[in-house]
């Protein structure tokens, strides 16, 4: 099938956004207009500043547009209250972000619980445990953050981020805060994820071997789309 008859699942178009106040206000995306199709791979590259890690959370309805329109599985995110954009994204996107983000006083499998128990699913600790023992942490879900590693806290955003069995999930430079092994270990988890749920992933890389990964890779520059090229996905 030509995924060009398939309707996006992200969809942004002309889209604007200023972030600070007064002559610290920066115009970091300019009418910005980008679809990806369900199932894809897409890597988010360029030099600091250049708005991909901004891009990547007005996709998960982290940061809202200036002007523009920007629709996610589905739902036009411009007409969503706070609430609402709190449920939508519990439902549809899992978010891993560089630091963790852990809750420092709930162990592992409180912190993965979190999102399942606020949308009301009565299995949340089961559907919990059974997610860190897919990212084999099975014998340390009652240890604290504290506790934890550097990369097993990442495992544990990753379980948390899958758990609500999300169509997307958004990762803004997953392996920043890890050494080379373990950063290969959470990256295999996400395309691992993504090949055998069927979920979108999108991320925001430096990493060039990474970026070759994904099956298609959006240069950013000054808040513009540079370049746009699918590539050949790189599975090992």
């Amino acid at each position: 099938m030509n995924v060009l008859t398939v309707p996006p699942v992200i969809s942004l178009s002309d889209v604007d956004l200023s972030l600070g106040a007064g002559a610290a206000r920066v115009h970091v995306l300019k009418s910005l207009s980008l679809s990806i199709a369900s199932g894809e791979t897409v890597g988010l590259i360029g030099p600091s500043g250049s708005g991909k890690s901004t891009l990547l959370m007005v996709m998960a309805g982290l940061e809202r547009a200036d002007r523009g329109s920007v629709k996610v599985a589905g739902a036009e995110l411009s007409g969503l209250n706070e609430d609402a954009l709190a449920r939508f994204r519990g439902a549809h996107v899992g978010i891993v972000f560089q630091s963790f983000h852990l809750i420092p006083t709930m162990t592992a499998i409180e912190n993965v619980a979190v999102p399942l128990e606020l949308a009301g699913r009565p299995d949340a600790f089961a559907r919990a445990a059974a997610e860190l023992e897919a990212v084999g942490l099975g014998a340390r879900m009652r240890h604290y953050p504290s506790q934890l590693s550097g990369g097993e806290q990442q495992r544990v955003a990753v379980a948390r981020a899958l758990a609500p069995q999300p169509d997307i999930l958004v990762a803004d430079e997953p392996t920043g805060n890890l050494d080379e092994a373990t950063g290969r270990h959470i990256m295999d988890l996400l395309f691992d994820a993504h090949r055998a749920r069927g979920t979108t992933l999108v991320l925001v890389t430096h990493d060039p071997v990474l970026a070759a990964r994904c099956g298609r890779v959006v240069r950013l520059r000054s808040g513009l789309i540079e370049a746009d090229e699918a590539r050949a996905t790189l599975l090992s």
